[in-house]
Parts: structure tokens; C-alpha cells; sequence
């Protein structure tokens, strides 16, 4: 059920099983579910079978497979992927050709890749038209196909045409199904960075790993260079150390995002391509003239977007190769004047460049600006959001200009949404209920969710008030007492 993306929440209710029964659900459900807010969606790991096989799936599978002596194959040998295979055909005169493709559509081959019409090497006047032998494995046509041929003056009688498959002609998942031991999970998904594409293989797929890396080469155009994680993700740099499968190690590339151009080298710095969705929903939330505080800017996938929206833009990361990028990137989409950037730990440049620019800002009595605080690093960000309490003194003029936080983080409970609620309040020291919301980003691995809580923080956590003893005279503080209880109210 989850292969069609159906809610783990739905699951679980009573109506479930009735709703089911129903033989348009897969379909309605397919076509609302994903417009219903906060709603959280089971993202699906691309593989190569996503439905059980029939044994009209087998029949196929077996007809089109590479030959079997390639099973345990490590080092790629594309000559002994060679078969051949005995195939139903009918002569007929090339006038006639397209005619009869059409009256026999639903018995031709139909095999992507595959010439359906070949050449009679005896008769040049005369083609071979190659029909699907799963479908007349008697080699013979029911009477429809008779009564069309007749029709057309076509002799009904089914030859016999050796077709020969190359290893050009098989899938890669047909490949590597048939390289990889049987039984063992064949995984044909990776990420697209560029001209790199990212693998993460298991155990059983290691000994294999260079011919799968060829393979995803060969069958993929543009890919020049197939890499394969080694180790988790780095906490502090968010990068981890990767292996070249096959082709060029170059791992400087290029990639477009939301009209955006970056260019990074994928060994040393953080790059997601899953994430594109999530960039843009953020940015959608901007409008021109706010203020956004990216405090793991990485290479500027929130920043760079919310700059050519004329926001103003302060954009941070620690790990120098993306700061170094961030700036590269901010010169390459000319916004380069619009952020600025910093080289710091997230928790000092929120206490640092995001209280100083907060302090300047927030004491306008017509404040009209929103500010918006990104706080992507799913496996820490939540950690950090102890930094606002009290991160500035004295009391707000409107709450209405608070910050919004958007702050990300990985869940593993049965009920994500609220887990990174009550770690978002335990670190903030106040509760939330009512006054946040939380959404679905991505399914990162199996009952492992990453979402993204959004929240106004509350001027009782933000503000440290001034004892009444260091209060400042009325007419010198940002605002009275009876402002701000007004406002709370």
C-alpha cells in the first residue's frame, strides 16, 4: 500500500478497509491526498519491481532476459549478454506494411527498443513484421488476425525469424536482474547531481558495484560518472566519503534547481536533489522586501532563490567548501550584493549577525517586514532552538513581526508530526499547541521521516524583560507593558 503512497495515518483507521473495497480508491486517493495540508505522504524508493510478478510477467521476464551465463558477472563483458531467440513473424509487401500494423497492433512486438519491421534479406520487395511470441506461442493467429490478414491478401502463415538481442537491447534493471544472485534485491534508483549519479548500494550489491556503476553509464545519457556512499552523512559538514564506480572522477558539476544554476563539488559539500520540492515551498512563502536568516545555507538553495525575490538574505554555513560555494554560487545568479554571507557555527551566528540584525529591526513600531529563520540540518537543527530564549532584551512592539522559524528534523516515532513537536517545544521551553505545523518533506529511509515545524516564536521565549529595577524610564523603552499584554491578548 505504501508502493501508491497511501497515508500511514489512514491506514490505521476503521474505514480503511471499506474505503478500500472500493475500485476507484486507488486512483481518487492518488489524485487528492497530496492537496490536503498536512497530510503525511509515504515517499517510495525507486526500484525496479514495484508490483508483484504474474506469471504473465514471468513469461516475459524469461523470453527477454540476457543469456544465463552472465549470472555472478562482476567485471562488465557486454558480448555475453548475446541471445537468441526464435520469434513468430509474417511476410508481407512493404506497401502494405503500415496497414497491417495497424489491424494486428495488439500481437506485434512491442518491445521498446525492438524494430517491430525488419528487412527479408531474400526479397527486397517484401518486410518481416516480428509478432510477440508470448502472445502466439503456438506460432499461429486466432481467427480475427485471419480474417485481416484475408482482408489484406496477406498469407496467414507464421514464420519462424531468429531475432537477435545484444546487450544494447536490455534494460538495466533486465541486466543487473539477471548479473545479481537471484533472490537478492536488485535497487536501479540513484540521484541525478549533474553528470554524477549517486548510488547508495547495499552489502549484497558491493561485490558488483563497478558493473552496476557501467551499467547505469551505458543506459543513462549525460551520466559520466557514477559514485557510491561509503559512510553516513558527516554531523558537522553534512558531506560523507564516496566512491567513483565507474567513469571520470570528476565530481565538479553543475545542476539546475527552480531556474536556479549552482555549480559544487558533490565530494565536499551537501547536495540534494530530493529537496528541490522543499526549496521551492519555502521560497513560495517569501515575498519581496523580507528578511530571511538561512542558518545552514549550504551552497544557497534557500538563499540564492530568496534573493532573486528581493528579500534581503543573511546566509551562513560552517563548513568552509560551502561557504567558498555559496559565494561562487551567489556571483554565478548575480545576487552576489543581496546575501550576505558568513563562515560560522550556526549557534554563533544566531547570537551574533541574526540578535544584532533582530535588535535593529524589531523595535519599529510599524514594522512591516517578516522575517523567516531556515534552520536546515534535520539531524541537529532541533538542538539548536534552546539559542532564542531570551536571545533579545526588553519587549516587542507587535508580535505580528516575530520571526517564523522553519526548522527541520528526522523522526523515527509512529507519530513523526508530533515528535518534532514536543523535541521543537522541549528545546524552546514553552508549548506550541495551536501555534505551529509541521509537514512531510521526505521519506529518508524505512519509518524514517523528515519533516519541517514551522512556528512564530512566541515573544515570552524571544524577549528577556527587564527586571523593575533596571527598567528604563516610559518615554525610553521600545514599547509599554500595556502594549505588549495587548498584543499577547
Amino acid at each position: 500500500l505504501w508502493r501508491f503512497g497511501y497515508s500511514a495515518r489512514l491506514l490505521k483507521t476503521n474505514n480503511f478497509r471499506t474505503a478500500a473495497s472500493n475500485p476507484s480508491f486507488p486512483a481518487v486517493w492518488m489524485q487528492y491526498s497530496g492537496r490536503i495540508p498536512g497530510l503525511f505522504m509515504g515517499v517510495k524508493k525507486t526500484s525496479f519491481f514495484t508490483m508483484p510478478e504474474t506469471v504473465e510477467d514471468k513469461a516475459h521476464l524469461e523470453l527477454y532476459s540476457p543469456h544465463p551465463q552472465v549470472r555472478g558477472m562482476t567485471q562488465l563483458n557486454r558480448e555475453a549478454f548475446k541471445r537468441t531467440l526464435v520469434v513468430p513473424a509474417l511476410k508481407a509487401k512493404k506497401e502494405i506494411v503500415n496497414t497491417l500494423l495497424k489491424s494486428l497492433k495488439h500481437t506485434v512486438l512491442q518491445r521498446p527498443g525492438l524494430k517491430r519491421v525488419v528487412e527479408d534479406p531474400e526479397d527486397e520487395d517484401s518486410r518481416f513484421l516480428l509478432l510477440d511470441p508470448h502472445k502466439l506461442p503456438e506460432f499461429s493467429l486466432g481467427e480475427p488476425e485471419q480474417e485481416a490478414l484475408k482482408q489484406l491478401g496477406v498469407c496467414p502463415q507464421v514464420s519462424k525469424y531468429n531475432l537477435e538481442l545484444t546487450y544494447e537491447n536490455f534494460k538495466s534493471e533486465e541486466i543487473l536482474r539477471a548479473v545479481l544472485p537471484e533472490g537478492q534485491e536488485v535497487t536501479s534508483g540513484f540521484s541525478r547531481v549533474g553528470h554524477i549519479a549517486h548510488l547508495n548500494l547495499r552489502d549484497h550489491q558491493l561485490p558488483y558495484r563497478h558493473l552496476i556503476g557501467q551499467v547505469i553509464i551505458d543506459k543513462n545519457p549525460g551520466v559520466t560518472c557514477v559514485v557510491n556512499k561509503t559512510n553516513i552523512i558527516d554531523s558537522t559538514y553534512r558531506n560523507f566519503q564516496m566512491e567513483v564506480l565507474a567513469g571520470e572522477s570528476n565530481l565538479v558539476t553543475k545542476v539546475k534547481e527552480n531556474n536556479t544554476v549552482y555549480e559544487l563539488d558533490f565530494s565536499k559539500v551537501y547536495w540534494n536533489p530530493r529537496l528541490s520540492t522543499e526549496h521551492g515551498r519555502i521560497v513560495e512563502l517569501l515575498k519581496p522586501g523580507d528578511v530571511l536568516f538561512d542558518v545552514f545555507a549550504g551552497i544557497g538553495p534557500f538563499a540564492i532563490p530568496a534573493a532573486k525575490k528581493k528579500c534581503q538574505v543573511f546566509a551562513n554555513d560552517l563548513n568552509p567548501e560551502s561557504y567558498s560555494w555559496l559565494l561562487h554560487n551567489c556571483k554565478l545568479n548575480k545576487v552576489a550584493n543581496k546575501i550576505k554571507a558568513f563562515n560560522m557555527d550556526g549557534r554563533d551566528f544566531l547570537l551574533g549577525p541574526v540578535r544584532e540584525e533582530l535588535s535593529k529591526e524589531l523595535w519599529k513600531e510599524e514594522q512591516k517586514t517578516s522575517f523567516h529563520i531556515v534552520m536546515n540540518l534535520p539531524a541537529l537543527a532541533v538542538e539548536f532552538l534552546d539559542v532564542f530564549r531570551h536571545l533579545l532584551a526588553g519587549e516587542p512592539c507587535s508580535t505580528a513581526a516575530l520571526p517564523t522559524v522553519h526548522c527541520y528534523g528526522f523522526s523515527k516515532h509512529k507519530d513523526p508530526a508530533k515528535d518534532i513537536q514536543e523535541r521543537a517545544e522541549a528545546s524552546l521551553g514553552t508549548s506550541l499547541e495551536g501555534h505551529c505545523s509541521t509537514y512531510l518533506v521526505r521519506n529518508v529511509a524505512p519509518n524514517k521521516e523528515m519533516l519541517c515545524i514551522s512556528f512564530q516564536i512566541p515573544a515570552a521565549v524571544l524577549y528577556k524583560r527587564p527586571c523593575p529595577d533596571e527598567a528604563k524610564p516610559a518615554s525610553k523603552r521600545l514599547c509599554t507593558s500595556k502594549d505588549f499584554s495587548e498584543e499577547r491578548l
